[in-house]
């Protein structure tokens, strides 16, 4: 698994540094969050219904293997094949391996996260078989050179209109258009030949119902629906977390799904697909295959880091994240961006692939508020700095800094002492002003911004002078 992840402070600062992204995800601030504001309040016991999807997520992860079990065998029943895959390499080999049994050339595809991690397209491309992403935001990208996404639901949020109709010009070799309905019917009628003449249909799964052996797609263009239905052969490439046992449950998780992820009621299309296409049935494909991806999944079940398997992928923890929202999903570089992507991506590449992402936040506990499934990320994050730390992953001077603060903070005379000199120093560094242009002690503070100078007295000081009753 490829990830940039180790040059996160290098991303974010050319993220910072880029006017036009910088407009983009200003414009794009707060959009999500207000619509989940006020889609949320649509539901008469939000928390409750938070605490019983979390609930419900828990019990599938604690008996994994018997729910992916049931679903294979009912997916089975149904004339599904269920194959599984370890990495993102089995990922590709299998989908090859069925390019060449039913003698695909062509492959239209839904979005799908897992295909991103297994570097799906170009392992397609390789095997002769013509990858069209039909996502508008993922087809954008596609001939911006794959560029990869930016956000989980909205691939291209770090994009400007100019910028797509600069690129619809160039590709697509007409006029050039700046109105969105103009461009999106572009991209329709571009899209309109791909499926039509498409062999396979690859998408990812929202959920995989173990009851009934289906997949639910949650989608908000057509596109997911004519992937799945007008090839005749249909590849499903999901997580293994992401079984649940009956269809009940799902309609539980689609109360929370998508206000939290777009503020809407009901995505514009919900499918929940099973089996393959009956004699008597018009559409829908005459082969269906499941592949099941671990990719260091089953790692995180048992550890102190399996509530993170909760995660339904709405994004409400980047759209609501200070942090992401100044730097974009780039510079996070790996798959998954925002808090979400700072414990994944660690947990799925390695911890020592992603040094600084566990640091990418600042533990205000936004993400864990808004989190559907109540995964507590900050605590998550936490942990991880402290793995880090205790495999001497992190620089020598920050370890012992951290040692030597733990030593102080530990005594109340030192940790006063410590206190007293800290302010009469940074208040003597000031100058006089209201801030420090320049932390000689901690210059990465300052480098970006100045350091607030202390305003009197500390808290001692002042609570010793305090009037007795």
């Amino acid at each position: 698994m490829e990830s940039r992840s180790h040059r996160f402070k290098e991303n974010a600062a050319a993220a910072l540094a880029n006017p036009v992204l910088q407009a983009s995800m200003k414009k794009a601030k707060g959009k999500f969050v207000d619509k989940r504001a006020i889609a949320i309040k649509e539901i008469d016991d939000f928390e409750g219904t938070r605490e019983a999807a979390k609930q419900l997520r828990d019990r599938v992860l604690e008996n994994l293997d018997l729910w992916l079990e049931k679903f294979e065998s009912n997916a089975t029943a149904r004339g599904a094949t269920v194959l599984w895959a370890k990495d993102g390499e089995e990922i590709c080999r299998h989908v090859a391996e069925i390019g060449k049994r039913h003698g695909i050339k062509k492959a239209v595809k839904s979005k799908s996260m897992l295909s991103e991690e297994a570097g799906l397209n170009q392992a397609l491309e390789a095997n002769g078989i013509q990858p069209v992403e039909t996502d508008l935001g993922e087809y954008i990208l596609q001939i911006n050179n794959n560029e990869p996404p930016s956000h989980i639901i909205a691939p291209v949020v770090h994009k400007s209109l100019d910028e797509v109709a600069d690129l619809f010009e160039k590709v697509h070799k007409t006029p050039r258009k700046t109105e969105i309905p103009a461009l999106t019917r572009e991209a329709r009628e571009v899209l309109r030949t791909h499926f039509l003449t498409a062999d396979m249909g690859i998408s990812g799964g929202n959920f995989l119902v173990a009851e009934t052996g289906s997949v639910a797609l949650v989608t908000n263009e057509g596109n997911g629906r004519m992937v799945t239905t007008l090839p005749r052969v249909h590849v499903v490439i999901t997580g293994i977390e992401k079984v649940i046992p009956t269809l009940e449950d799902l309609s539980t998780l689609m109360r929370l799904l998508p206000r939290s992820a777009t503020g809407q009621s009901i995505s514009n299309y919900v499918s929940v697909l099973t089996g393959t296409k009956a004699a008597d049935e018009l559409d829908g494909p005459e082969h269906l295959y499941y592949i099941l991806v671990d990719n260091g999944r089953a790692d995180v079940i048992g550890s102190e880091f399996q509530e993170m398997l909760r995660c339904i992928r709405c994004g409400a923890c980047m759209n609501h994240c200070p942090v992401y929202q100044a730097i974009g999903g780039h510079a996070y570089g790996w798959v998954y961006p925002g808090p979400m992507g700072s414990v994944l991506t660690p947990l799925y590449t390695g911890l020592e692939n992603a040094i600084d992402l566990p640091h990418a936040a600042t533990l205000c506990n936004q993400c864990g508020v808004v989190c559907p499934v109540k995964i507590p990320l900050p605590d998550l994050l936490r942990k991880l700095r402290e793995k880090q730390t205790d495999r001497n992953l992190r620089p020598w001077l920050e370890r012992a800094a951290l040692k030597a603060w733990a030593f102080v903070a530990a005594s109340p005379t030192l940790y006063a002492l410590g206190v007293w000199f800290g302010v009469r120093y940074l208040k003597w560094l000031a100058g006089g002003k209201a801030s420090i242009p320049v932390l000689s002690v901690a210059p990465e503070w300052t480098r970006g911004r100045d350091f607030p100078a202390p305003e009197g007295r500390t808290f001692r000081e002042l609570y010793a002078q305090r009037k007795q009753p």
